[in-house]
């Protein structure tokens, strides 16, 4: 690994062990009585963080090369199956470090958010879509960026503009993006009384009386490009522009991050994978602002 990635896993190994230990109840339940595993989940985490990072979407692959390069790091590596149940029952641990970094970045105190979801596809073959255990979640959709169809999920995200997830949510490819990002704009009041006068930057799908409407009475001020008759909208030279800067972002999780070649064949494997993604761009983006580098949204120190 490079200087640089080692000093982000020895950093996140310490802000997630940190974090246990004043928060014991975020660790995946495990028996009183019973053998310890020898992999902290501080370890664990930090060794997930590696792998989105440095590329790999297969686990055995991944734990044969950590096996061989990282066993200074972590002595106590786990088997492949072992791995991934641990992996798959932390996700409630993976997403509050997500919110734990996130408020520890510069970031964070950022003023103007933008909206936006991206395709996960699951599975391209008419059997895939028929046999897989997501089928009922995962459904066709089409993506106009692309202009395609695809079976999958979407990934939807509310970021800052330098790219630091603030709400993310899996949901159907068909699902109203407008009450997806309702949802979770819902599900955490908390963050929505810290960012009490937020502006949030959203494509022309995002409209609606009743949907802006309930974003104003949340102290949220919507901006998003007019559609077909409508009359031009506030802040219409600010979107071609920061369009770019969406894309830019989904392009990190996609080109960077391989989100698209997640490898989830469950439900509970398909979240893991995609939030340990999520993770590893906001750890990225934690570390560099904590090391006060130029960009806060670049991988290159970290994805060889």
């Amino acid at each position: 690994m490079t200087t640089e990635l080692d000093t982000l896993a020895t950093a996140l190994y310490v802000r997630v062990d940190d974090l246990l230990k004043s928060a014991p109840e975020l660790a995946p339940w495990r028996p009183k009585v019973g053998i310890a595993p020898r992999l902290s989940d501080a370890e664990l985490v930090t060794l997930a963080v590696l792998s989105a990072l440095l590329g790999y979407h297969c686990e055995r692959r991944w734990l044969r090369y950590a096996h061989a390069e990282l066993r200074g790091m972590f002595p106590c590596l786990p088997q492949q199956s072992g791995y991934g149940k641990r992996l798959r029952k932390s996700v409630g641990l993976v997403m509050a470090v997500i919110r734990v970094l996130a408020c520890d970045s510069p970031l964070w105190s950022d003023d103007v958010w933008v909206a936006d979801s991206t395709p996960v596809e699951c599975g391209r073959s008419v059997e895939t879509a028929r046999r897989s255990r997501l089928a009922g979640w995962a459904e066709y959709g089409y993506c106009a960026s692309h202009s395609r169809y695809f079976w999958g999920l979407r990934l939807h995200l509310v970021c800052t503009l330098g790219g630091l997830p603030v709400l993310f949510a899996l949901a159907g490819a068909k699902a109203d993006e407008r009450e997806v990002l309702l949802g979770m704009l819902r599900s955490a009041p908390r963050l929505m009384a810290e960012h009490p006068r937020q502006t949030i930057i959203a494509d022309r799908q995002f409209y609606g009386q009743a949907f802006e409407r309930e974003l104003a009475d949340g102290g949220m001020r919507l901006l998003r490009p007019a559609r077909a008759g409508e009359t031009e909208r506030a802040g219409a030279h600010l979107f071609k522009p920061l369009r770019q800067t969406i894309e830019s972002i989904n392009q990190t999780f996609k080109g960077q991050l391989d989100l698209e070649r997640h490898g989830g064949r469950t439900v509970a494997g398909v979240i893991v994978r995609v939030f340990i993604k999520i993770l590893a761009l906001t750890a990225a983006i934690w570390h560099n602002g904590q090391t006060h580098q130029p960009v806060n949204r670049s991988l290159t120190a970290y994805d060889h």
